[in-house]
Formats: C-alpha cells, structure tokens, sequence
C-alpha cells in the first residue's frame, strides 16, 4: 500500500450563513483511524467532503498524501444496473470489484438491479467498490446506517485490517463503532462556532 498521510489545520465549514465548526485541527498517518462523532447535522459529512477534496473549507487547509476512497449515502453505482454489472464498471479501474462484492456477502445479488437493494445491501456494495479501489485514505460517512448486526462486525473488520495493513481511516458517526486500538474520537460538537 502506498504510505499516505492526512493533515487537516485549523478547519472550519460553513453552509449557507451558518459556521458549522471552526477551529478543527487532525493528523493521521498510516495505521491509524479517527471517529468523528456528533448529532445529524452538526457538519460530519461535510467534513468528510472536505478532507475529500470535494468541498472548500470555510477556512483552513487540509493536505493528503495517497488516494482518498469516500463512502457516503450515494453508492456510486449505477441505480439501473444489476450490481454485477456496476460493479463491474469499477472493476475496469480496480480489478477487485467482483473479490470484494464475494467478501461483503453480495455475490448472490448479482442479478438484482442497485435500486432494488436494501439499504444495507447498498452500503455493502459501496463498502465492495472502496476495497476493490485499494485507497490508502478511507473516509466512511456513517459507514454503519442500514447493516445487520454480522455486516457491522464486518465493517469493523475491514477497517481494522485496512488500518493493519498501512492505510488510515476517518469515520463519520453517530453510532458506537469498534475501532483499531489507539484510534482517536474527535467530538464535533467541540468545535460549533
């Protein structure tokens, strides 16, 4: 895995009128993981987005070495396609799609068109195509909504192992979450403007 390296100064975000959060400051390197937590609507996702690259921060600056995977509410996957066949649109760019889907328990939806699928079966797949993508930087937007009990297990695994393995992790939620030990928690609502 390639090292990588996120770094976020001094952050803050503002929707429309209102500052979410400033003065947020993080760092993580390879093998470490960190918790945003706080309430619907507090600014986690945009965080996420932020550190992404997707969205400007209302003051700050983030740097980042090694490619980013994101996964949040939308799973990227064509709605009218059988997952196996949105799927395998990534697996041109990745070459695991069809591994990964095998591990998350969706190899027998294969058939089944993404728009068909529960909401755990989304985020399964979502959670497929970001392995299959091998990106040292993880960003998990409430990485938990919609699983079973085995599937959350599940995803703790991958994020430790993802964590074991050299790459980092950032994860959005408001649901408790088992994480690789040393991993920080960063409270949100701490840095409401």
């Amino acid at each position: 895995m390639q090292e990588c390296r996120l770094a976020a100064v001094n952050l803050a975000c503002r929707r429309g009128d209102r500052v979410l959060f400033r003065g947020l400051s993080l760092a993580l390197g390879g093998g470490e993981a960190c918790q945003i937590a706080g309430p619907n609507g507090i600014g986690k996702s945009s965080l996420l987005r932020i550190l992404a690259g997707l969205l400007e921060p209302f003051a700050g600056n983030v740097a980042r070495s090694g490619e980013a995977g994101l996964v949040d509410e939308r799973p990227a996957l064509d709605p009218h396609l059988p997952l196996a066949g949105a799927l395998a649109f990534w697996e041109r760019f990745d070459g695991r799609a069809a591994e990964a889907a095998a591990r998350l328990g969706l190899d027998e939806l294969g058939d089944v068109p993404v728009r068909y699928l529960s909401t755990g079966q989304k985020k399964r797949a979502a959670l497929a195509r970001l392995v299959a993508q091998a990106a040292p930087v993880w960003l998990l937007d409430e990485p938990l909504n919609g699983l079973d009990t085995d599937a959350v297990k599940l995803v703790e695994a991958l994020v430790a192992e993802h964590c074991a393995g050299g790459g980092l992790a950032v994860i959005a939620s408001h649901q408790a979450m088992a994480l690789p030990g040393g991993a920080r928690r960063i409270a949100l609502r701490d840095f409401i403007a």
